[in-house]
């Protein structure tokens, strides 16, 4: 007889949880893992990894969530590994190689080459990848044997370092915009360099502040206790660590939290953090216009002093 299944009770967890992603594994998977280990009511990725490639996939809990935006827009960095000498339709080692060609090809072609790629470029996306058209992945198209029409889309490539050259293999740290496919850039290097290349390996190892070396992979998480596991979550605030700081005192916080604007005496800002100042609690994203200090993203009432309770604060005194 079939034993009934047990209902895993969830539970309300916030912050972020920087995962090692396997390689082999699609990020959707891997975010499952981590919720259930969890029991999170509520969770999502910050930007998906290939099944092909591996590295950091922050995962963010709670009220994080609703500042998974600012790590999708952050810069990345990325281990790429280039095969020389083959070229691929995906770019990389989903599918057969379609032409492969002799390797001659120096140090210092490889450095003028990757010299040729640092700054704003346009990439044209790779058929072989989950960006729609017509309401249909264009990978859907490329396993269907067709080609359809892609817009070349700007990216800004900051650096390309070379770690390793031997042979038929070719290492690279590349730090770079959102949106960068590494994949085209494997490619387009192979192609000036005149042997054609694809990527063979991918890790990524940062994005924005964060770091693959802080990241647990989920063998280590299954490993650990809850309590060990909740000590391990970054601050949701820790997702927008690189803007400005604003703390505001007593009511005028609890008055901000409710969506109102306040007059403050600051340059125009963009984009700022908000605390309360007395016990010090994160609030929230806002920017200053004017004169005024104006919500853009905010916490409730009830996730402010979850954070903070998660944070060591006092949460019976916040808000």
């Amino acid at each position: 007889m079939t034993q009934p299944r047990v209902r895993t009770e969830r539970r309300p967890v916030h912050g972020v949880l920087l995962l090692e992603k396997p390689l082999g594994q699609t990020s959707n998977q891997a975010l499952q893992q981590a919720k259930r280990l969890y029991r999170a009511d509520k969770a999502g990725h910050t930007g998906t990894l290939d099944p092909l490639a591996s590295g950091l996939l922050p995962i963010c809990f709670g009220a994080a969530t609703k500042f998974a935006q600012a790590s999708l827009d952050a810069d990345k960095t990325y281990r790429a590994t280039l095969k020389l000498g083959e070229r691929t339709a995906s770019f990389d080692g989903e599918t057969p190689v379609i032409e492969r060609h002799a390797i001659s090809v120096s140090r210092d072609q490889v450095d003028e080459a990757c010299r040729r790629f640092i700054g704003d470029i346009e990439q044209l996306p790779p058929m072989y990848s989950a960006l729609k058209k017509d309401g249909k992945a264009l990978y859907d198209y490329a396993r269907a044997g067709q080609q359809v029409a892609r817009d070349r889309r700007p990216v800004r490539i900051h650096r390309i370092a070379v770690q390793g050259f031997h042979a038929d293999r070719l290492v690279l740290d590349v730090a770079c915009s959102k949106g960068t496919y590494i994949r085209t850039l494997a490619d387009d290097l192979g192609q000036a360099l005149g042997c054609g290349a694809h990527l063979a390996g991918l890790v990524r190892t940062g994005s924005g502040r964060l770091r693959v070396e802080d990241a647990l992979d989920v063998t280590a998480l299954e490993r650990m206790s809850e309590a060990e596991r909740d000590a391990r979550l970054l601050a949701a605030d820790e997702l927008v660590a690189d803007r400005p700081a604003f703390e505001l005192d007593g009511d005028e916080a609890a008055r901000f939290l409710t969506g109102l604007r306040r007059r403050v005496t600051s340059a125009d800002l963009p984009s700022v953090r908000v605390y309360a100042a007395q016990p010090r609690a994160f609030l929230g994203l806002a920017h200053i216009t004017a004169g005024e200090l104006i919500a853009d993203r905010l916490l409730s009432p009830p996730e402010v002093r979850a954070c903070a309770s998660a944070a060591s604060c006092e949460p019976e005194n916040i808000l």
